[in-house]
């Protein structure tokens, strides 16, 4: 059993049952999202259809977070991961099988929803078994461990492929989630889960959600502004790297170099939480994006356009962990599942609208009126968290 009060607690005491589905989920994601949309066009969608299908995991997602929330509750953090790895293979499985759009399309939809609980129970059981002041270093590296299983991915996915077609990235994707959830097993259960039927009743998710609303709509307005920077950014590299006339070799290398320098930023950004607070993070990550996505429409050439992406990379990088770690925090020891749920709720509104915000400015203007627009959204975001999370702080808690 995890007991947070340890003084002398190490990460690496829990790394593998606290990490390893993390990885291993993120890891399957990643070697099927970059044939998803190829997969559509197989089986006879159009070009508009395909680009649908990739919407279709984070729209699982988006819709299952309060679900997820109450699986939780109800089976415990371990036996939720469990059964979304479980989930997910199933899905995927599907999704090799599949020869019709209409098999295809809802088992993405079903991995969006695997995902969500996945997410949601894991930063729920890190949140409780880790002593809060390593709590920013351990949702960090949760975070990163995401990111490291989405960038390893693809590559898994591509030897998968060369074997056994497109079809080959889902199968070697489901055998990888079957290992997450074996791994997920051996996880220690908290103290709540060891209780069982004679724990408190968890309240209603209402209840929660009235208890908590000026959270919620302050600082989780900061979130919902962060994820749409965040989502936002994935698209403007790509786009702007085709404004400029920069071949597809090009912005793959600087897409690959702004994504590095991402990465190897998540475990100082999350010390730097826990040692000087969640501002001293917050604040300059979003100014940083901000700036950067202002910056980048003047930028005319390869070399200026991928100073700016690694700016880019640079500031989501010191955030990682960013939403989940102020989520966290303010979660209530009462009802923290159905609390998170409503959290990643917010966040993942904020991905989804950012693009659409994106696609929206350039339609009516230009590109580069867009991405200008989506930097001015970060600093919004920095601004809202400047003055909602030191009051929220100051308030009282549930």
């Amino acid at each position: 059993m995890v007991r947070s009060g340890n003084e002398r607690f190490s990460l690496l005491s829990i790394a593998v049952p606290a990490f390893g589905p993390s990885v291993l989920f993120s890891l399957g994601e990643g070697a099927v999202l970059p044939v998803v949309a190829l997969s559509a066009r197989d089986l006879g969608g159009s070009v508009a259809v395909a680009a649908l299908t990739v919407t279709l995991i984070g729209l699982g997602s988006l819709v299952f977070n309060l679900p997820a929330s109450l699986l939780t509750v109800r089976f415990g953090e371990r036996w939720a991961i469990v059964g979304a790895q479980a989930t997910g293979a199933i899905a995927l499985v599907t999704a090799a099988l599949a020869t019709q759009l209409w098999q295809f399309m809802p088992a993405l939809v079903v991995l969006g929803m695997a995902s969500s609980v996945t997410n949601l129970a894991r930063q729920k059981y890190l949140t409780e078994a880790v002593p809060a002041q390593f709590r920013a270093r351990a949702l960090s590296t949760l975070g990163g461990t995401l990111r490291i299983g989405l960038f390893l991915g693809p590559f898994l996915g591509a030897a998968a492929i060369s074997v056994g077609g497109l079809r080959g990235a889902y199968w070697v994707g489901a055998v990888v989630f079957v290992g997450a959830a074996a791994v997920a097993l051996f996880m220690p259960d908290l103290e709540d889960d060891v209780a069982g039927p004679s724990r408190a009743p968890q309240p209603r998710l209402g209840r929660v959600a009235a208890a908590h609303w000026r959270v919620l709509t302050t600082v989780g307005l900061g979130v919902l502004f962060i994820s749409a920077v965040r989502q936002s950014r994935q698209v403007v590299i790509p786009l702007w790297a085709e404004h400029l006339g920069l071949d597809a070799q090009a912005a793959s290398l600087v897409y690959g170099i702004a994504g590095g320098v991402d990465l190897i930023l998540f475990y100082p950004g999350g010390r730097l939480m826990d040692l000087r607070g969640r501002l001293a993070v917050a604040i300059p990550s979003m100014t940083i994006m901000g700036l950067a996505l202002i910056s980048m429409p003047s930028t005319s050439s390869f070399w200026p356009f991928l100073g700016v992406s690694c700016l880019l990379g640079l500031g989501n990088g010191i955030g990682s962990g960013m939403i989940m770690t102020l989520g966290a925090d303010f979660s209530p020891a009462h009802g923290r599942a159905q609390f998170l749920g409503l959290w990643r709720l917010m966040a993942d509104t904020g991905s989804t609208v950012g693009p659409i915000l994106l696609s929206a400015v350039t339609a009516a203007a230009t590109l580069g009126v867009g991405v200008a627009a989506t930097g001015g959204l970060g600093l919004l975001a920095a601004a809202v968290l400047a003055w909602s999370v030191p009051r929220a702080q100051a308030g009282p808690r549930a």
